[in-house]
C-alpha cells in the first residue's frame, strides 16, 4: 500500500516545478507584450494590468532584465524616491516575429547596384501590390458590402496569423461626420528593411488604403524612433 502513495507524492511534486515554471513564463511573456505595446512602464503599471502583486511582478521584472530583454531608467516624481521605468531592449523586441534581417537589406543593396534604385523602386511597388491582392481575396468576395470595422478586424486577423501584433479601435470625435479608426502595429516583419529603404513604408501605406479601400495616413512611425506604426482610418 505504500507504494502508490509513495508514487503519487513524486509525481505531484515533480509536477509542480513544471506548472509553476510554465507560470512564470507566461506572465514574462505577457510583460513583454505589455511593454511591446506601451513603449514604457512602471512596475505598478503592470501589477495592475496583469493583475500581479508588485513583488511578483518586481522579481519578474529583475528576470526579464538578467536575460537582457528589459533596460530600466530612473524618473523622479515629486519628493519621493525616484520610479523605475521599463522598456524593452532590442533583444526583448527581437522575441517577437521579425521575418526579415540584413540578408534582405543586403539583396536591396544589390539589387540596386544592378539594376538602380528607380527599378528597385518598382519591383518593390509591384510587391506591395500583390500583397494587397492577396489580402483583398483573404477579406472574401463580400469585402466591398461589408463595414470598414469588419474589414479591419479582419485585417487584423491576418496580420496577426503573420506574426503582428495588431490592434484597432474608433475614434471618438462629435465633429466629424464620418467614422475613423486607429489601426496600430507594434512590431515589423520588415523593420531592418525600413531602416535603409524607408520608401517601402510609403508602399505599404497604399496597400492598407487599397485593401480597406479608404483613405489612411500614417500617424505614428517606427523609424522615426517611436515604439509602433499607426493608421489613421477614415470612412470615406
Amino acid at each position: 500500500m505504500k507504494t502508490p502513495t509513495v508514487v503519487a507524492t513524486d509525481l505531484k511534486s515533480d509536477s509542480k516545478p513544471d506548472l509553476r515554471q510554465d507560470i512564470r513564463q507566461d506572465t514574462k511573456q505577457d510583460i513583454l507584450q505589455h511593454l511591446l505595446k506601451c513603449g514604457e512602464v512602471t512596475a505598478q503599471d503592470l501589477a495592475e494590468k496583469l493583475d500581479i502583486s508588485p513583488q511578483a511582478i518586481r522579481k519578474h521584472l529583475k528576470d526579464l532584465e538578467t536575460e537582457g530583454l528589459i533596460y530600466h531608467t530612473s524618473e523622479q516624481v515629486g519628493m519621493g524616491r525616484p520610479q523605475f521605468i521599463y522598456a524593452l531592449t532590442t533583444a526583448g523586441r527581437d522575441r517577437f516575429p521579425d521575418s526579415y534581417n540584413q540578408f534582405a537589406v543586403n539583396f536591396l543593396d544589390t539589387l540596386i547596384d544592378t539594376l538602380g534604385k528607380e527599378q528597385v523602386s518598382e519591383v518593390l511597388h509591384k510587391q506591395w501590390q500583390r500583397k494587397a491582392q492577396d489580402y483583398k481575396s483573404q477579406l472574401g468576395n463580400g469585402a466591398l458590402t461589408q463595414k470598414l470595422e469588419q474589414k479591419l478586424e479582419k485585417l487584423a486577423e491576418i496580420r496577426r496569423a503573420e506574426g503582428y501584433v495588431t490592434e484597432w479601435f474608433a475614434v471618438e470625435d462629435s465633429h466629424q461626420t464620418n467614422p475613423s479608426f486607429v489601426f496600430t502595429e507594434y512590431n515589423c516583419a520588415i523593420a531592418h528593411v525600413a531602416e535603409s529603404f524607408p520608401s517601402v513604408c510609403g508602399h505599404e501605406l497604399e496597400m492598407f488604403a487599397s485593401v480597406l479601400d479608404c483613405p489612411v495616413e500614417r500617424t505614428h512611425w517606427m523609424v522615426d524612433g517611436e515604439h509602433r506604426c499607426g493608421y489613421l482610418v477614415k470612412e470615406g
